[in-house]
């Protein structure tokens, strides 16, 4: 899987849309994370749109403050929060600059740096299945395996190699793309604005609308 830091990244005009255009087309992209001589990667496999001020969960909802300036542009790049004060979640920025949105990974499919992912994440390693998902399946869980804080990470240029954080297409086939409500939210909690690979078993649920 080397080959896939020789891909280019997707550059910014990918990311310029409205989220809701941009998320599913980022299914079954690949999401590399570079630290050192270690190479992660991993399959986008679930993600969340977030939108501007006529989202009451986003971030930007309130209008703009020094926390979420990444949410306002430009597009493409890494907004990291510390969700409840626990956990990281990594979201990218979209739309053009000075207007909001954007796009949490909620999950990844892992396929390479496995050991890596396992120690970051505390876990033996093992092939099977079930081990596999504990590593990427979840958007805290994906963050704790490629290592990625607010303080490290936050604003970072996703279309740039050179910052150790970007997203490559492999030409990947997606199969069928799902929508359901988001998760975990309780503010405009009724949007279909969460989109996953039909039947990956990296997805961190399979609720539908």
């Amino acid at each position: 899987m080397l080959h896939l830091a020789a891909l280019p990244p997707l550059r910014t005009q990918f990311y310029t849309p409205d989220p809701r255009e941009i998320a599913p087309k980022l299914l079954g992209k690949v999401l590399l994370r570079k630290k050192g001589k270690s190479l992660r990667a991993g399959r986008i496999v679930e993600v969340e749109a977030y939108l501007g001020a006529d989202d009451a969960a986003a971030h930007a909802a309130a209008g703009q403050t020094e926390r979420n300036n990444v949410l306002f542009g430009p597009p493409g790049h890494a907004y990291v929060y510390l969700s409840y004060g626990l956990h990281y979640c990594l979201n990218i920025s979209c739309m053009p600059p000075g207007q909001a949105g954007s796009i949490l990974f909620r999950a990844l499919e892992p396929l390479t740096g496995f050991a890596a992912m396992a120690k970051a994440r505390g876990l033996a390693i093992s092939n099977e299945l079930r081990s596999l998902r504990m590593l990427t399946s979840g958007p805290a869980r994906l963050c704790q395996a490629l290592e990625i804080t607010r303080e490290r990470d936050n604003g970072r240029d996703m279309t740039s190699p050179d910052s150790g954080l970007w997203i490559v297409d492999d030409n990947h086939k997606v199969q069928k793309v799902a929508i359901s409500k988001r998760i975990g939210i309780t503010k405009s909690a009724e949007l279909p604005l969460r989109y996953y690979l039909e039947g990956n078993p990296f997805v961190s649920a399979t609720r539908k609308v």
